[in-house]
């Protein structure tokens, strides 16, 4: 079966495309205007400004500088660090800091300041970059005021790649040790382009410049402090109200752009941003604890069911990228295509795999029986946060295809404050785990599959899989110094998840902007896709 819009959503995007038609960009002369606030919508608001959820990492990105920046070939350059080594065992790295870079409290960048950084992260100040770090990270020492020492429990060759990430921003210390959690959190203190001046809660951060700024990145587009005076970034969670927004000319730029208005706003004019994540896509993790999917013949015989590139092309209308890697996305370094296309559909096998695994009867409604239980599972998702509109389709078509064969897909959607909260975070809550990490390397697997014991729970692997041979091809992975050995060794962990059926792609996850044409300078910085405005002006 292929997935198809209704006749109804069909009928609903005429009348959404017919009414945007004549909205276009600004006509500008071009010519730059000095200072200036951009107003930007965002799709979500986060708990604070710096923590370990990418929607923060987009916000710190523009308060705090990282030690290192990733550039467009996808290769480390400077940013706090001007430069840096390792020792011959990998357990070392030596960075050499920027002279005469300040926070914005004035207290000046030095190689204590950092190494506290790291401590902080690993003792629970950053989850994400504890998760990065902890099983690698010993500690870290000033050596001089601008000399900073890691140690290693491990060699990590990727050290400084992973750094570019907006989970390690760099805070002043002072601010860490003599403000408030709640302060830190709604306002953290950095050396970057923007200040948050104040934070409306529910409606939108204003951040002003930093008129002292110094210590841009090696591949900024221009050096001194930022163009623009103000942001005024807005968060806006509906799509069809910020699309409205940016062509009534309400705000000069949005996030997160439907799949369905891409090539209006293109034909009107606006500039069209896009990356690709790396890391893991947006994929389907199956429960191996607990539940029908414990069997391999049934996960395998769910893959086979999905028409899955049918599905995100129906929905992505040519701007969502389909991924069948469940282990990594396309744009990650060491990619396997031999994952991607492990699963292609065909309902027959599936079938044949459904009976060989017992599941040989079919209630009154079509389902598959199983010594009179149905063939039930039960797919939570954010709702909003996690998956967006457009991934809220695509799983509806799964739940769609996957019931030919017999599958009962129980749609969950999740509220963020639930989410956060611990809902479906356990093997006897659901079946099936949709979601994304972002990453800048294959690495994001040992993330994601790192067994999960009592005494080192492992809460981001949503198969709750444990297996020490997956794990140690990882580690080896992420140890290796040579770059082609190490690829080789996440693509063949990534053959043996697809082997296993223990997790399928769905789609790319996308960083999408629509600008308008008076704004100049924006960009999507290259480890996450989020926007860069330090390099953004207006025009007249």
């Amino acid at each position: 079966m292929r997935f198809t819009p209704t006749a109804a959503g069909a009928t609903g995007l005429a009348a959404i495309l017919a009414l945007s038609a004549c909205a276009g960009a600004t006509t500008s002369t071009g010519e730059r205007v000095d200072g200036g606030t951009i107003v930007y919508a965002h799709q979500q608001e986060p708990f604070c400004v710096f923590g370990g959820w990418i929607e923060q990492a987009y916000l710190s990105y523009q308060v705090l500088d990282n030690l290192t920046s990733l550039d467009e070939n996808h290769e480390v350059v400077p940013w706090l660090a001007t430069e840096w080594s390792t020792s011959e065992d990998g357990l070392t790295w030596t960075f050499t800091l920027k002279d005469g870079v300040e926070f914005t409290d004035g207290s000046p960048l030095t190689a204590e300041v950092v190494a506290y950084n790291f401590d902080y992260w690993v003792s629970g100040g950053n989850s994400t970059a504890l998760v990065w770090l902890q099983d690698y990270y010993a500690s870290a020492e000033a050596i001089d005021e601008l000399t900073v020492q890691i140690n290693l429990s491990a060699p990590y060759p990727r050290l400084a790649d992973n750094l570019t990430q907006g989970y390690f921003g760099i805070q002043s210390q002072v601010a860490l040790e003599t403000r408030t959690d709640e302060e830190n959190c709604a306002a953290p203190i950095g050396s970057g382009a923007f200040i948050v001046d104040h934070w409306d809660r529910g409606e939108e951060i204003v951040l002003v410049r930093n008129d002292e700024y110094t210590s841009w990145p090696a591949n900024a587009e221009h050096t001194g402090p930022a163009y623009v005076e103000e942001i005024v970034w807005r968060f806006v969670p509906d799509a069809t109200t910020r699309v409205a927004a940016l062509q009534s000319g309400e705000v000069d730029a949005i996030y997160d752009v439907p799949a369905v208005q891409w090539q209006t706003l293109d034909d009107a004019g606006y500039q069209l941003e896009k990356y690709v994540t790396p890391g893991r896509p947006q994929q389907l993790a199956f429960n191996t604890q607990v539940g029908p999917f414990t069997d391999v013949l049934v996960r395998q015989a769910f893959a086979y069911s999905l028409d899955r590139r049918a599905a995100v092309e129906a929905i992505g209308q040519g701007v969502i990228p389909y991924e069948g890697n469940g282990g990594v996305s396309q744009t990650t370094p060491g990619y396997s295509q031999a994952a991607a296309d492990w699963y292609d559909y065909d309902p027959e096998k599936a079938n044949a795999l459904l009976d060989e695994a017992g599941w040989t009867e079919r209630d009154a409604d079509g389902f598959r029986t199983k010594d009179g239980e149905r063939l039930h599972v039960v797919l939570p998702y954010g709702a909003g946060s996690i998956i967006n509109a457009d991934g809220a389709a695509i799983l509806q078509g799964v739940k769609e295809q996957a019931s030919q064969v017999g599958f009962d897909v129980e749609l969950i959607p999740v509220p963020l404050s639930e989410l956060v909260a611990g809902a479906y975070s356990q093997p006897a809550e659901r079946d099936i785990n949709v979601g994304y990490w972002t990453a800048v390397t294959a690495g994001i697997l040992y993330i994601n599959w790192r067994p999960s014991t009592e005494e080192a729970p492992n809460y981001s692997n949503g198969a709750f899989y444990n297996d020490e041979v997956l794990a140690q091809l990882i580690r080896d992975a992420n140890s290796a110094a040579d770059i082609d050995e190490q690829n080789a060794l996440y693509i063949e962990a990534q053959d043996y998840i697809a082997e296993r059926a223990l997790s399928i792609g769905l789609y790319d996850r996308l960083s999408t902007l629509a600008v308008d044409t008076s704004l100049k300078g924006v960009w999507q910085e290259h480890a996450q896709g989020g926007p860069t405005f330090y390099d953004a002006y207006l025009t007249e």
